[in-house]
């Protein structure tokens, strides 16, 4: 029988990257979005040309409500068991850290509720479904913005080092059946960091990638291999944050 995971914030990105996958290591993968119907559709076709079974669900994870509702959906398709959650779906802001006074408290509270809320709350109502299989995973989406400093917006970064603690505590709670585990992606190729270094992006990634003894900055591809490893191997490694940025922090 085929394992089951969801990812949640699987319409782009490393969302995507993650469920397409996991469908292709032998995982039937439900997916969530909140926004991006195209973005999710993709996903969801990319997921079914694997032969892998799907299921997309829109909801906003940081409202309960909606979250019930969309595990109760989850569990009405493919049954009360779940074998792998991944918390991915986040948001951010584009107010550089260096003007975090400027940011407003509506803006700083919804990515909070986003990212940290949504994670605890989907872990929430998912764990029944998780502690009804043998042995399950919970992988969370931090980001090296978490454990030192970078460019990314004040509320962004102190939400994701809310993700690690997190990660940690929950490892601690849900063991020894369940394991957490959270994934660190340093500067990532694509959208999400060309919003954050806006006409710097090409110069800076360059300069980046330079100083990473590997050669190069982190792409999806990269982000979702890890994400695999984890779920189908590791098995003794569980409250552990997983740095991908090919060796950049160990040495800078």
């Amino acid at each position: 029988m085929r394992k089951l995971a969801f990812v949640t914030g699987a319409a782009s990105g490393i969302g995507q990257g993650i469920a397409v996958a996991l469908a292709r290591a032998g995982y039937d993968v439900a997916i969530n979005y909140s926004r991006n119907d195209d973005g999710a559709a993709q996903t969801a076709a990319r997921i079914a040309e694997t032969g892998a079974r799907t299921l997309t669900i829109k909801a906003d994870v940081s409202d309960e409500a909606q979250v019930v509702d969309m595990i109760a959906t989850l569990e009405s398709q493919f049954g009360d068991r779940l074998d792998l959650l991944v918390n991915n779906a986040g948001t951010t802001i584009s107010t550089p850290p260096n003007k975090f006074d400027q940011v407003d408290v509506a803006d700083f509270d919804r990515v909070f509720a986003v990212n940290v809320r949504g994670t605890f709350l989907v872990t929430k109502h998912a764990v029944r479904l998780l502690r009804a299989a043998d042995r399950a995973d919970v992988i969370n989406t931090a980001s090296i913005v978490g454990l030192r400093p970078g460019p990314q917006p004040l509320p962004y970064s102190a939400s994701k080092a809310a993700i690690v603690s997190m990660t940690q505590t929950l490892a601690g709670a849900l063991g020894p059946n369940i394991r957490v585990n959270a994934l660190a992606p340093g500067w990532l190729e694509g959208e999400w960091m060309e919003g954050a270094l806006g006409s710097n992006y090409e110069r800076l990634m360059e300069r980046r990638a330079k100083a990473t003894p590997l050669g190069r900055c982190a792409t999806v591809d990269d982000v979702a291999e890890t994400a695999v490893s984890i779920a189908t191997g590791m098995r003794f490694m569980s409250g552990q944050v997983f740095v991908i940025d090919g060796g950049f922090a160990a040495v800078t």
